[in-house]
C-alpha cells in the first residue's frame, strides 16, 4: 500500500510539473526585434574603406588609444575547431591577411552624390583611399576634410543616384534601446550586429573629451571603424569609433561618435575644411567628498574652476577661481567631463548663460563663447591628475618663496605662490610632490612662505584643507583631510 502511495505521489508530481511546463510553453512572450528591413533598406549605402599606404609604418599613426580603435586592417585566425570538423575550403572563407600597407574600415553615404562619412582614424595619413560599394563598384574617393577632436572624416566620390542612409537625432537616445551597427569587421563586408544603448554622454578623455560617446554592448571589432550605428527606425544615430578590449576582439563595450557632433562636423568640413569649436578658457576638474566638504557644498555636483585663462571669454565675463559652474545654456552640468561637449558644439560668437556657485551661493554669468584654436584641442577639463594638499607639520609639508631663477626651472610664469620643497605624512598621500607650487589655501591667495604659514595656522587633526596647486603649468584645485589624532 506504501509503495502504491508513492508511485501515485509520483505520477502527481510529474503531472504537476508537466502542466507547469504547458502553461509555460503557452504564455506568450515578447518578440525580438526583426532588423531585416533596416538591412535591406540602408545596407547599400554602407561602404568598405580602404587607405592605403606607401610606408606601412604610417599605419595607425593617428588610431584613437583610449580605447581600442578599429581602423587597422586585421584579418582572424581561422579556429582549429573549422579546420577539424570541416576541413578547408569548405568551412568559413575568411580573406588572407591585408597586404602590408593597408587599413580597412567602413563609412556610409550621407548624399547620392558621392559623400560619405568615416573615422578620421581609418583613413589618417593615407596616400590613397578606395571605398567599395555593395553592388561591387569600387571608386578612388577624396578626403575632403578630418577633424582629429571629433574622430571625423569626409571622403567624397565621383558617382551619382548613389544609395543614402537617413540620419536620426542622437540626442533622443536613451539607454536600453536597440540599435544595429553595419560593417566590415576584420574585412567581412555588410556584416550586421546588434546589441542596446548601455550609456549615452560617456566621457573618454584625452584627446577626445569633447565627445560625449554612445556606450552600447552591440558586438563590433576591427574595420567597424566609420560604420553606422542605426535606431530601430533605420536612422543613423552614431559612428562606430572605438571598442573596450583587452585582446583587440568585441568584449562587448563599444563607443560609436554621436551623429548629431558628427554632422556639425561634416558640414563645417565641407564648407570651410575645418571645424570650429567653443570655448570658455577655463579648466574644471571634479568635485570629491573632500572638496564638497572644505568649500561647505551639500554635493558633488558640478565642475569646479581650477585655471581661468587671462583674457579668456571666462576671464572677461568674470569667472573666477573656485566657481562650481552648475549648468552651462540650461543644461545642467553633473560632472566636469559634461561641460567640454556642451562648449565645443556651441557656435563661437554664442552669447550663453553659465549657472555658477560662488561661495556657496548662485550667480549667473554671461559669456561670449570664443573659439578653441585650430591648434589645439579644449583645455576645459582636467581630470585628476597629482593631488596637492596642506602645509603646516601637521600636513608634512616643507615650502619656499619662490625666485625669478626657480620659476624659470619650474616653467611657473604665473605671480605669487610658494614652491614645495618636501612631503611627508598627509602630503605624500595626497600627492603632493615637490616642484609643485602652492597658490591659494583656502579661498586666501599665498605670496610667500609668511603668508603661507598663516592660513595654515589653525589647522587641527581631522581638519580638511582645500589647497590650489600649480602642477607642471596646471592648476588643480586638492581637498587634503588631516588625520585624527
Amino acid at each position: 500500500m506504501l509503495k502504491r502511495a508513492r508511485r501515485m505521489a509520483a505520477v502527481f508530481v510529474l503531472l504537476c510539473f508537466s502542466g507547469a511546463g504547458v502553461a509555460l510553453a503557452a504564455t506568450p512572450t515578447a518578440a525580438l526585434p526583426d532588423f531585416t528591413s533596416i538591412v535591406q533598406k540602408y545596407g547599400p549605402a554602407v561602404v568598405n574603406v580602404v587607405a592605403h599606404y606607401n610606408h606601412a609604418s604610417e599605419m595607425g599613426s593617428d588610431s584613437p588609444d583610449q580605447a581600442q580603435g578599429q581602423g587597422q586592417g586585421q584579418q582572424p585566425q581561422v579556429p582549429d575547431i573549422f579546420r577539424h570538423f570541416f576541413g578547408m575550403p569548405f568551412g568559413p572563407q575568411f580573406q588572407g591577411p591585408s597586404p602590408p600597407g593597408e587599413s580597412l574600415g567602413s563609412g556610409f553615404i550621407i548624399s547620392s552624390d558621392g559623400y560619405i562619412l568615416t573615422n578620421r582614424h581609418v583613413v589618417a595619413n593615407a596616400d590613397s583611399v578606395k571605398v567599395h560599394l555593395s553592388d561591387h563598384r569600387s571608386f578612388t574617393a577624396k578626403v575632403i576634410g578630418t577633424d582629429k577632436g571629433y574622430d571625423i572624416a569626409l571622403l567624397k566620390i565621383d558617382a551619382r543616384n548613389l544609395p543614402t542612409v537617413q540620419i536620426g537625432n542622437s540626442n533622443s537616445l536613451q539607454p536600453g534601446q536597440w540599435v544595429v551597427a553595419i560593417g566590415s569587421p576584420y574585412g567581412l563586408d555588410h556584416s550586421v550586429s546588434a546589441g542596446i544603448v548601455s550609456y549615452v554622454g560617456r566621457s573618454l578623455g584625452n584627446d577626445q573629451q569633447d565627445v560625449p560617446f554612445i556606450q552600447t554592448d552591440v558586438p563590433i571589432n576591427r574595420g567597424n571603424s566609420g560604420g553606422p550605428l542605426f535606431n530601430l527606425a533605420g536612422q543613423v544615430v552614431g559612428i562606430n569609433s572605438q571598442i573596450f578590449s583587452t585582446d583587440g576582439g568585441s568584449n562587448g563595450i563599444s563607443f560609436s561618435i554621436p551623429i548629431n557632433i558628427a554632422m556639425s562636423a561634416e558640414q563645417q568640413l565641407k564648407t570651410k575644411g575645418y571645424v570650429s569649436r567653443g570655448m570658455l578658457g577655463v579648466a574644471v576638474q571634479n568635485i570629491s567628498d573632500k572638496i564638497a566638504k572644505a568649500q561647505g557644498m551639500s554635493g558633488t555636483q558640478g565642475a569646479l574652476v581650477a585655471q581661468v585663462q587671462p583674457g579668456s571669454p571666462a576671464a572677461k565675463a568674470g569667472m573666477k577661481l573656485g566657481d562650481v559652474i552648475t549648468a552651462f545654456d540650461g543644461h545642467k552640468v553633473y560632472a566636469s567631463s559634461e561641460l567640454p561637449p556642451m562648449v565645443a558644439m556651441t557656435a563661437p560668437g554664442t552669447e550663453a548663460s553659465v549657472s555658477l556657485l560662488r561661495d556657496g551661493k548662485p550667480l549667473t554669468v554671461k559669456v561670449k563663447v570664443g573659439e578653441m584654436p585650430r591648434n589645439g584641442l579644449s583645455s576645459e577639463y582636467l581630470a585628476g591628475g597629482p593631488a596637492a594638499s596642506s602645509g603646516s607639520s601637521l600636513l608634512g609639508l616643507k615650502v619656499q618663496d619662490i625666485t625669478s631663477g626657480m620659476r624659470q626651472q619650474l616653467g611657473y610664469n604665473g605671480k605669487g605662490g610658494v614652491v614645495i620643497t618636501d612631503v611627508a605624512g598627509a602630503a605624500q598621500m595626497a600627492g603632493l610632490s615637490p616642484g609643485d607650487v602652492i597658490l591659494r589655501v583656502g579661498n586666501r591667495p599665498v605670496n610667500s612662505v609668511a603668508e603661507f604659514r598663516r592660513e595654515t595656522a589653525k589647522v587641527k587633526p581631522g581638519s580638511t584643507v582645500l589647497l590650489l596647486v600649480s602642477h607642471q603649468g596646471q592648476n588643480l584645485f586638492i581637498a587634503v583631510s588631516v588625520p585624527e589624532k
